[in-house]
């Protein structure tokens, strides 16, 4: 095993949790990359160890299982329970649609996975952070968390769960030397909207049609911003837009 920083990432097979991978190898960080989709994870597994200096473990699962996040993360050989940087971002949107025609699947699927995949991942990574006396935590919100839109509801609810989550953990773990910080961001192009409209490509692309929008990399400078910062210093929360947006449902577009 390597000397470097050891960071583990969820949702690492694509969007912000695969930009995020990709920046943190390049700055030297060996790595843990869960996902559900294996596949991906092995070909980013050989990308970036062929193009950095760094090992990587990976963690095949889905975070909403409480059982199997357990048993893996217990799992872990005791080299690589040394976690430096945990990056909390497994999320999704599933569904658009006004309160009262909510579909009951689609909610279920945003709380498991935007909150309960949350706390069951950093309730088993945060006592091997306490018995290693030390460790960051960031949680990927977004502009969700601070502000409610139409036919939101329930996504909304869950990342202001999150941003709450984020708050408390800063607080209970002060003691413990660890570091918390929320990344909110606000359009970004990645697989969201593919899933959010259940595949429907033409449907996602029009989100982002008029106006530059925020892309994954953007998101992981944010996360090495934060995460290099000395250690005095702790970046309790970090709203992020692009130029073209003020608010979660004002965009400026060009016709």
């Amino acid at each position: 095993m390597s000397n470097n920083k050891i960071a583990f990432i969820t949702g690492a097979s694509s969007g912000i949790g695969e930009a995020t991978a990709i920046k943190l190898a390049k700055e030297g960080y060996d790595l843990i990359l869960n996902a559900r989709r294996g596949d991906l994870l092995e070909k980013l597994k050989s990308e970036l160890e062929a193009s950095c200096s760094i090992k990587i473990l990976l963690s095949i699962f889905d975070v909403r299982n409480r059982e199997d996040v357990a048993k893996d993360i217990s799992s872990f050989p005791d080299n690589w329970k040394n976690i430096d940087v945990l990056v909390n971002n497994a999320g999704l949107a599933s569904g658009l649609a006004s309160f009262e025609e909510g579909n009951l699947d689609d909610w279920d699927a945003m709380v498991d996975t935007n909150i309960k995949g949350l706390l069951y991942i950093s309730r088993n990574v945060i006592p091997l952070m306490i018995a290693n006396k030390k460790g960051q935590i960031i949680n990927i919100g977004s502009i969700a968390a601070k502000e409610t839109y139409a036919n939101g509801n329930v996504y909304c609810a869950t990342k202001f769960a999150v941003d709450a989550l984020n708050k408390s953990m800063r607080i209970d773990l002060l003691k413990h030397d660890i570091k918390v910080t929320g990344i909110h961001p606000g359009a970004v192009e990645t697989e969201f909207s593919i899933v959010r409209f259940k595949g429907d490509v033409e449907r996602a692309k029009k989100v982002y049609e008029g106006f530059e929008n925020l892309v994954a990399a953007d998101i992981a400078e944010a996360i090495w911003f934060a995460v290099s910062r000395p250690h005095h210093v702790n970046i309790n929360e970090l709203t992020i837009m692009p130029m073209a947006q003020a608010q979660a449902g004002v965009i400026q577009k060009k016709s």
